[in-house]
């Protein structure tokens, strides 16, 4: 082979848990390049990843993309996102292509008649299912992210009591039904006993204020305040993290940080959890509401509890989070 394209538009967690795939190709396949294609604002993610030798960026014309894309006559496709608009590329390139499986019906199954038939497989070694053609294994050394180095944080530009260690606290998400709520986060803040940064999204800027205003000194509001990747720094500098199932808990993973991921009402069972090489499993804890009969409502998630009463992360156990950092 020759030229191989990846497919993966988004978002942030999902192309991080697709290095794997991309950094075993690069190295079992000798002298193959390894092109990928996303859309133009995850570019940041992948920008200085050293096994990727071409990105395509996706912005708002497909058809000048397709165009792109055909002038470089790839060998294979390999489709990691499987949606409409990723079949609608690889029919536009008449290339070779694998998958993989994507278990939406056994996701749907227990989402509305709580059936589990989940396979017990994390969706990197899914993914891997799409390069079995080319006999590539997977090498075991678990997620990759690369921070470019005018992005990363010097600690000393911090206030002066986050210099030396800190926790870090993600506290956003894309939907607000895999949000651990404020008051609880407040409460968990007040009850650690090591400065905590609060890492998140501009659209998290209010609530880490909120936070912030409610804790005191003990706590420092990043969100908003720095690009994707100073994010990232933030987290590789960290000593622990807390966050909710999102793109920043498999950032972490990335850098084999001690994670204390807390589920609301999507469940790790779906393959999403922490990916860690085996001999740093044990440093992923996870934290969530069990034999709740509603969960899992949703295999994404909701703007707000269905059921309204949200026992899914008001019943999360504060006290077994700030045991396992202090």
């Amino acid at each position: 082979m020759k030229k191989i394209l990846i497919i993966r538009f988004s978002s942030i967690g999902d192309i991080v848990l697709t290095t794997p795939v991309i950094r075993c190709l690069k190295k079992q396949l000798r002298d193959t390049e390894i092109h990928y294609l996303t859309k133009e604002k995850f570019y940041p993610i992948i920008k200085k990843n050293p096994y990727i030798d071409k990105i395509h960026l996706l912005k708002d014309d497909l058809d000048a993309i397709i165009s792109e894309l055909k002038a470089e006559n790839f060998d294979h496709i390999i489709d990691l996102h499987k949606n409409i608009r990723s079949l609608f590329v690889k029919k536009k390139l008449h290339k070779p292509s694998s998958s993989f499986c994507k278990i939406n019906f056994y996701k749907w199954l227990i989402v509305n008649f709580k059936i589990n038939r989940l396979p017990d497989l994390h969706i990197v070694d899914r993914y891997f299912e799409s390069v079995k053609i080319f006999n590539i294994i997977n090498d075991g050394e678990g997620l990759d992210y690369f921070i470019p180095e005018d992005e990363k944080i010097n600690v000393n530009d911090l206030p002066k009591n986050f210099r030396n260690e800190y926790i870090g606290f993600v506290i956003g998400g894309k939907h607000a039904t895999k949000i651990l709520p404020e008051e609880k986060v407040i409460s968990i803040c007040k009850k650690i006993k090591k400065p905590v940064i609060l890492l998140g999204g501009s659209e998290d800027k209010k609530t880490g204020e909120n936070i912030q205003k409610q804790t005191g000194e003990n706590v420092y509001n990043s969100c908003g305040k720095f690009s994707i990747n100073q994010s990232a720094s933030l987290i590789k500098k960290a000593e622990k993290i807390i966050t909710n199932d999102t793109g920043l808990m498999h950032i972490a993973a990335a850098f084999k940080k001690e994670i204390i991921s807390v589920w609301g009402n999507t469940i790790p069972a779906f393959g999403m959890y922490p990916y860690l090489p085996e001999k740093e499993k044990n440093k992923s804890k996870i934290i969530e509401v069990k034999k709740l009969k509603c969960r899992p409502c949703s295999k994404i998630g909701f703007d707000k509890c269905p059921k309204k009463h949200f026992d899914c992360m008001n019943e999360i156990d504060e006290s077994e989070i700030v045991e396992l950092i202090n």
